[in-house]
């Protein structure tokens, strides 16, 4: 694995450990996020890790292209992989169900399964967050089994509910809240991730794992979940 630097901007650098998604990658993204923070110090504006790359947004005034990239280098220098078993696994109660997940049906058909065969393959695998953005709290996780990926929806919708619960591709997703959005949507839940990202402690963090649990209705509504129907697309 060599990273390779590519120029992001004036004031930034993408260090790209990867050309392709996989799971296994967060066991290098993480400790090159680690050492990064620390190599740029207060110089650090910001620092992005996604599924094969790093954005590092550093603060031109106290440091030159040159000196970033050599900063950058040097703390990628023998690095070594992180064990991965070390991050958090958040189980989510989702209640999967047409009303608020109304891909449910249109997702199952595509891969030739039924609705509860889909719940049931949505639910067996522990996602691994890759990634935050989009929105505050939002977590792009994967990798989706191959035989559910579908593409995503080619009018995406304005009005996405909070804890909406979607897949896009091989990817899976929770809307921390109400957006606009194009994932296919197969439930929802009732875990407030806007709520901790807005207190700076965003639940999910990249290396992390994700379960899905599905609950039934009565269960959603005890635990505060609004079972308002999801507006069809205009």
């Amino acid at each position: 694995m060599k990273p390779r630097l590519e120029t992001a901007a004036m004031d930034a650098l993408t260090v790209r450990l990867f050309d392709t998604i996989d799971e296994g990658n967060m066991a290098w993204i993480i400790p090159a996020d680690t050492a990064l923070r620390q190599a740029f110090g207060d110089a650090l504006i910001d620092l992005i890790p996604s599924y094969t790359t790093l954005l590092v947004h550093y603060d031109c005034r106290q440091l030159g292209f040159a000196e970033a990239t050599a900063l950058a280098r040097n703390a990628l220098n023998d690095l070594q992989p992180a064990d991965i078993q070390n991050g958090q696994l958040h189980e989510i109660p989702v209640w999967y169900d047409a009303s608020v997940g109304p891909e449910l049906a249109p997702v199952a058909k595509r891969a030739g399964i039924s609705v509860e065969q889909l719940i049931t393959r949505h639910c067996s695998h522990d996602y691994c967050v890759f990634a935050l953005g989009f929105a505050p709290g939002y977590g792009f996780m994967g990798l989706v089994d191959e035989g559910l990926a579908t593409p995503r929806l080619k009018t995406p919708r304005q009005r996405v509910a909070a804890g909406s619960v979607g897949i896009a591709d091989r990817q899976t997703a929770i809307y921390p809240l109400l957006s606009p959005g194009g994932w296919n949507i197969l439930g929802r839940t009732a875990v407030p991730l806007f709520e901790y990202a807005k207190r700076g402690e965003p639940l999910f963090r990249p290396g992390d794992k994700v379960r899905f649990k599905a609950i039934s209705k009565a269960e959603f509504e005890a635990a505060g979940g609004d079972t308002t129907p999801l507006e069809e697309r205009s």
